[in-house]
């Protein structure tokens, strides 16, 4: 394995628990609420979503494991916010696959243009 195929695996590893999180909708609500609303308690998030407060706590604990909130103490509540720095890393292993892809489509359409202009 190249250096650089090493170094992008290990990226896609510490992406894994990311993608793994953001593979429930009720937590990509909750990201989204965090994100136009920003820190809020769990009473604050659960509002509205017909989830028990227990529910969107389990919930906020996963998004945490993963990374993606955090949470400090205010008074007697807990308020959670994004952590935007590992929202990046997970964009940046995105954008990284994405340009794989362009590069495998710039490939296919050289070889096709290639091939028809053969006799």
């Amino acid at each position: 394995m190249s250096r650089n195929r090493g170094a992008t695996a290990l990226k896609l590893t510490e992406a894994v628990p990311v993608f793994a999180a953001l593979g429930d909708a009720t937590r990509l609500r909750l990201l989204g609420r965090l994100s136009v609303d920003g820190p809020l308690s769990i009473t604050r998030l659960s509002e509205g979503t017909g989830v028990t407060r227990q529910a969107i706590t389990r919930h906020l604990y996963a998004l945490g494991d993963a990374g993606l909130v955090r949470n400090a103490r205010r008074g007697r509540e807990r308020v959670w916010a994004l952590d935007l720095k590992r929202l990046e890393k997970a964009k940046q292993c995105l954008d990284h696959i994405a340009a794989q892809w362009d590069a495998a489509a710039d490939r296919l359409k050289a070889f096709v243009e290639n091939a028809v202009l053969l006799p």
